[in-house]
């Protein structure tokens, strides 16, 4: 009795896993988002593996017009190649990733407060919506959370417990994130004020571990930064400094956002069902939340931990209290595990108050888990967005003889490389149309163009897409209805 009792929460640790690996692996094909960024990346990948054509520039930033780092490809380059170049293989690894998110949710919590805190947040965070939602698709914001909270758990290590060593962690951690979103820039002020915990009395050395392990995980896109005069950092201050000099002009505008992001983050991805009971729950958390840290203020371990999940929390809320476009959910990915990890430090704090605090505990445990599986995604059917790609991308492949061609998606938000990796992968990549300043000889018009349409109502002829105009006057030799889309296929208009 005395062994299952110590062993008890790894036992429910491995249940938890094994419930957040069927949230997100179940008919994964099926459900994994495959538009045009997830195509891109992985034809970015297939280019860097079969014709070595290696990269030290990430995908393009949709505001900005900035650069991330080139991380992400190398982080999906063995698990596409291990799959034989099919995209779920990159969607598998963030899979990976999200469990590990988990496993350390449950080490912070259980080890800086308590195993119950570690249990409640891991298993909320295991059945959540969002986490789901990212955690099976491949794209460079998903992993976020897994270097967001390994980046904290290092700082626990070295302000708590002294283990100067993770630093070596952090700054590798920390190197590798900054390259897949911008948004992570808020880790740097959130070390420097968990750094002041301790007035930074840490030997002068493991500064300099964590300053070359942070070089090594940055070193990719700092290699393109030094060959190109730090293009991509001119261009990130220049964002920062605009955003600045509009939010200081309408205060009014940062506090609603902080506001709107305050609520937005437990709303989507704790209790899901209501704003309103969002704003409930939020009080009742503050109230429990400042209770535990006066509770704790003689206790100096749980007290840092707090401080340092508190500051996590502040600084990354106020940091998009600068940002003017749109907030979109994916931008809280640094943040994910927060709404979990306060949960269960609060829910385990009214269970140890009385019994009518143990009764509440378990009701809002309960309700908090009936809300995230009453919305959970796989309620919803699949989207079978990569199945109908391949489908279309097989229809041209074999429309095509063979020939060479050209290629065009008419699409409203929509990029034409989920279809292009399928048709280079298979042997016949479509040929590119060049400017006529490029090509003044029209080489690259091939006597065939493929259009796939994804929108309700279809006109290729005299398109403005450029991929159809370039191609010239033309008229349609065939149309067909494949899977969601429509296939036309257009050749030189004969007098």
């Amino acid at each position: 009795m005395r062994t299952l009792r110590k062993y008890f929460p790894v036992i429910l640790l491995v249940l938890i896993l094994a419930v957040a690996a069927f949230f997100r692996f179940y008919r994964i094909r099926e459900y994994m988002t495959y538009l045009g960024d997830e195509g891109r990346d992985v034809l970015v990948v297939k280019r860097m593996l079969v014709d070595h054509k290696f990269t030290l520039l990430g995908p393009i930033t949709s505001v900005g017009s900035m650069y991330m780092g080139p991380v992400y490809y190398y982080l999906m380059a063995p698990f596409l190649w291990a799959w034989h170049f099919d995209p779920v293989g990159p969607a598998v690894m963030v899979v990976l990733f999200s469990l590990a998110t988990i496993y350390l949710i449950y080490r912070l919590g259980a080890r800086f407060f308590h195993p119950r805190v570690g249990l409640i947040a891991s298993f909320l965070y295991a059945i959540s919506r969002l986490p789901i939602i990212h955690g099976r698709s491949s794209w460079n914001p998903n992993v976020v959370p897994f270097f967001a909270v390994l980046i904290i758990y290092s700082l626990m290590k070295i302000i708590i417990e002294k283990k100067y060593r993770w630093f070596g962690i952090l700054g590798l951690a920390l190197g590798i994130l900054i390259q897949l979103h911008y948004v992570t820039m808020m880790f740097f002020p959130i070390i420097i004020a968990c750094l002041f915990l301790i007035r930074f009395k840490v030997p002068i050395k493991y500064y300099g571990l964590g300053l070359i392990t942070f070089l090594a995980g940055y070193s990719p896109f700092l290699i393109f930064e030094l060959r190109h005069q730090f293009v991509n950092t001119q261009a990130v201050f220049r964002f920062l400094v605009q955003q600045k000099s509009e939010s200081s002009s309408t205060l009014l505008s940062v506090w609603q956002t902080v506001s709107d992001v305050s609520v937005r983050l437990f709303w989507r991805l704790l209790i899901v069902e209501n704003a309103e009971l969002t704003k409930l729950f939020i009080a009742m958390l503050t109230v429990g939340i400042g209770l535990y840290w006066y509770r704790q203020r003689k206790k100096r371990n749980n007290l840092s931990a707090i401080k340092i999940i508190i500051l996590w929390l502040t600084v990354g809320i106020l940091s998009f209290g600068l940002y003017r476009g749109i907030t979109y959910d994916y931008y809280f990915g640094s943040l994910f595990a927060i709404p979990f990890i306060l949960t269960g430090i609060f829910l385990y704090f009214i269970w140890n108050m009385d019994k009518f605090g143990k009764i509440c505990a378990v009701i809002i445990f309960l309700s908090l888990v009936f809300f995230n599986l009453k919305n959970s995604p796989l309620r919803i059917p699949p989207n079978n967005l990569l199945r109908n790609t391949e489908e279309i991308s097989r229809f041209v492949f074999e429309k095509t003889g063979g020939q060479p061609y050209n290629f065009a998606l008419i699409a409203g938000k929509n990029s034409d490389h989920a279809y292009r990796y399928f048709l280079e992968v298979w042997g016949n990549p479509p040929i590119t149309i060049e400017n006529p300043v490029s090509d003044p000889q029209r080489s690259t018009v091939t006597n065939q163009l493929l259009v796939v349409c994804e929108e309700k109502i279809c006109q290729p002829l005299g398109h403005s897409l450029w991929e159809i105009a370039g191609f010239g006057r033309a008229e349609i030799d065939g149309e067909w209805q494949i899977s969601t889309a429509r296939v036309f296929r257009l050749v030189p208009y004969k007098i």
